[in-house]
């Protein structure tokens, strides 16, 4: 399974967010954020405005403003973020635009349907503050272009 590209960034935003710390520095604005993933700013105005209505993160504006993750982000399941942008629609369209023939009698839909919820319930237990962990948080400081 491929991940969209606005579920990578809603992902990758949080993780930053995670470290940053408290400082007024350290809370980008989402322009900040769209030259630091190399992103438009429209894509990533559109990913900052999920993770908000999520209450993932707030976005203050003004001076002293910016992005910053709130404890509810922080405690965030990434099974949960990977669902809200992924959305919970099948891996193939067997009834789109030509539907498919074995769409009444096949298997291989469910097992699809199977294969997904376990990849979802398995990010369940696994939130924001994990995977920031040592090691991972400090390198990501390191390497990230936001500050």
């Amino acid at each position: 399974m491929r991940l969209l590209r606005s579920t990578d960034l809603a992902l990758r935003v949080l993780m930053r967010l995670a470290v940053a710390g408290d400082t007024p520095e350290a809370t980008p604005t989402t322009r900040d954020v769209a030259a630091a993933m190399e992103v438009p700013y429209t894509h990533a105005a559109k990913v900052v405005a999920e993770l908000q209505h999520m209450g993932l993160l707030e976005a203050r504006r003004g001076r002293g403003g910016g992005l910053a993750l709130t404890d509810r982000g922080r405690a965030a399941s990434v099974g949960t973020v990977v669902r809200a942008f992924e959305g919970d629609g099948d891996v193939v369209d067997c009834e789109g635009a030509t539907p498919c023939p074995l769409a009444r009698a096949c298997r291989l839909r469910g097992a699809l349907r199977r294969a997904q919820e376990a990849f979802f319930a398995s990010l369940d237990p696994i939130t924001v503050a994990d995977i920031v962990a040592e090691p991972t948080g400090p390198l990501l400081l390191g390497i990230s272009r936001l500050a």
